[in-house]
């Protein structure tokens, strides 16, 4: 990875995704028994960590010569993976179709198609509440995104199924963090959505020391991966929480625990980091940060606890989260 600086410059925008900072939030801590290391994975292009999945599995996929030049390129998407795979796609000449709910919010779709991206958008379901993509919602987009890809002949990126989502984590955002904190890392906890940041850490971080505690984190009562009944699919966290009960990426990672947060406590976290911290960013962020406070206010005190600062606030000012704060 090159890192530009005074000097230098870089072949393409592509070449600084990655090497964001690791920041700790000392501020909301300052009472607090422990410390949380955030890392601010919306400093890379798309404003997203799902750019380094990104790269990886087109990368992979022009090695493996499963992807050919001028083929179209198809992702079912929350909006950030399809902003990565837009961004990726523009600089290496692929077409781009993302596939992706209606109840997302309509910035991403804006900045993908500002990107030249195609954007496919599917009805909810009848149930389902604006702004709250629910499994059933994400099972509409996944049958609309089998169609297109077989229609096309198109290249799925298929985040939830390739191991580049996975590798580009435990390469790249978890030897980040170990080496910004000088592993001084005692616990990490991710919200997940395809599951591949959280298995690429956690992997990483076991492998350098097992007593490292994973913990993933769902929305209360739909936290479907820790076998949890679930209640009520409906929460307005977009990009995960999909009340699937089964993950592929995570096929073969043990974590040490699950968190549950509510829709109140992410939606105060988020703004809390923006009024103490300065950091802008979008719902799984804050989600995150509840947990991590439930680390070390719980069965935790006194660790160090990394976690993700997923996407910017930029994408979210249509969403309760920021047009009534």
């Amino acid at each position: 990875m090159v890192v530009p600086g005074l000097g230098n410059t870089v072949p393409s925008v592509i070449d600084v995704i990655g090497n964001t900072p690791l920041v700790e939030l000392s501020r909301i801590t300052r009472e607090i028994n422990g410390r949380i290391l955030m890392k601010l994975e919306f400093l890379n292009p798309g404003f997203s960590k799902k750019d380094r999945a990104a790269a990886r599995i087109i990368e992979d996929a022009e090695q493996d010569g499963s992807l050919h030049p001028g083929q179209t390129v198809i992702e079912l998407t929350s909006g950030n993976m399809g902003t990565g795979l837009a961004i990726v796609c523009a600089v290496k000449g692929y077409p781009f179709i993302a596939v992706m709910s209606k109840g997302n919010s309509p910035e991403r779709a804006s900045m993908m198609r500002s990107l030249g991206a195609t954007v496919v958008l599917v009805e909810q379901c009848r149930e389902s509440k604006p702004g709250e993509v629910s499994g059933a919602d994400l099972e509409l987009v996944e049958q609309e995104t089998a169609r297109l890809t077989a229609e096309l002949g198109a290249f799925r990126a298929d985040q939830f199924e390739r191991p580049g989502n996975c590798s580009a984590h435990y390469d790249g955002t978890a030897a980040e963090i170990w080496t910004q904190s000088g592993g001084e890392i005692s616990a990490f906890c991710d919200f997940v959505g395809s599951g591949g940041t959280f298995a690429g850490c956690s992997r990483y971080f076991k492998e350098r020391d097992q007593n490292v505690h994973c913990y993933i984190i769902e929305p209360r009562d739909a936290a479907a991966l820790s076998g949890a009944c679930v209640t009520n699919p409906d929460h307005p966290v977009q990009g995960g929480g999909y009340a699937m009960d089964t993950l592929a990426q995570l096929d073969n990672v043990e974590p040490d625990g699950y968190l549950e947060v509510s829709t109140e406590d992410v939606l105060a976290c988020t703004r809390r980091l923006a009024r103490e911290e300065g950091i802008f960013a979008g719902y799984s962020t804050g989600a995150n940060l509840a947990g991590a406070l439930a680390l070390l206010n719980g069965p935790l005190p006194g660790a160090t606890v990394a976690t993700i600062a997923c996407d910017s606030g930029l994408k979210y000012l249509s969403t309760e989260l920021w047009n009534s704060a």
